[in-house]
């Protein structure tokens, strides 16, 4: 395995001072098997904006890095490095996918293979994402264009949706990530143009309610992208992987609830590998 660390800049001027980075988890081309490219992954921990928790974005990466994949995590920009934040994080992202597409021979990845997948805040760039990567907004907030910014499918793992429905809880709060709230609400913004999603959560969370996933499962329906919802009885917030590796406390290792990681590996196994039909 390879490791790397790739700082991402808003835009080529600010490129030595951006605090925003990809890390990377790689693997080598496998002549045994005649295998030169690998699909692609990126996660995006969440972390309230204002911090992203390091050890759960490298076990979500190296769990995927065990499937096959090309694995990073995505360091963006926090809360008191801009004011307002948004739209940083976006700009981070499609630097980062960016920055995949260009350098895919060098990575050993299929530009045409890469998925996108987001927890907590990281779900809310993540659906952002989904709905704005064809967007002329994000060519001009990004300089990068459409033809190097394409996501394969996306991941949500109990992501916040809007900026109104249950996080953060102050409204002051919100206007710290953005003065325009409805710009940046994922469920309003949902088009054809959004990749196949898949979406996982807990009934109980209470940081994040399962309101936000229903919000924009409910935009992806009305839109006719394909999706998978999963919403699993009991559990708190912030599981990530769901098991020993990432559990932070008592009643974060949940057998049932790890089980969205094989579901989520099954369903993007038919995703990336069938054609979607009309």
């Amino acid at each position: 395995m390879k490791t790397f660390q790739q700082a991402l800049p808003l835009t080529q001027e600010t490129a030595d001072k951006t605090p925003a980075y990809l890390q990377g988890y790689l693997h080598e081309p496998n002549p045994e098997t005649h295998q030169s490219t690998y699909p692609a992954i990126i996660i995006i921990p969440g972390g309230s904006y204002t911090h992203i928790p390091e050890h759960q974005a490298e076990q979500l990466a190296l769990a995927f890095f065990a499937q096959g994949y090309q694995a990073f995590y995505l360091r963006y920009h926090f809360i008191d490095e801009g004011d307002p934040l948004m739209p940083a994080p976006l700009v981070d992202l499609a630097h980062a996918v960016t920055y995949l597409n260009k350098n895919h021979h060098a990575l050993a990845l299929d530009a045409t293979k890469i998925v996108i997948a987001g927890f907590s805040v990281g779900g809310h760039i993540a659906a952002l994402y989904g709905d704005y990567w064809a967007s002329d907004f994000l060519d001009q907030v990004s300089q990068t264009t459409k033809a190097t910014r394409q996501p394969a499918a996306i991941i949500l793992g109990y992501p916040v949706i809007r900026l109104d429905a249950g996080f953060p809880k102050a409204k002051a709060d919100a206007l710290a990530i953005t003065d325009n709230l409805d710009f940046y609400a994922a469920d309003q913004h949902v088009s054809k143009t959004n990749p196949a999603t898949f979406i996982w959560v807990t009934n109980d969370d209470q940081a994040v309610p399962v309101k936000n996933s229903l919000l924009y499962a409910a935009a992806l329906n009305a839109a006719n992208v394909a999706q998978e919802l999963h919403i699993f009885d009991h559990g708190p917030h912030g599981l990530a992987l769901a098991n020993a590796q990432t559990a932070w406390r008592s009643g974060t290792d949940l057998p049932h609830v790890a089980k969205w990681f094989d579901l989520a590996q099954e369903w993007l196994f038919h995703t990336l590998t069938t054609e979607t039909l009309d």
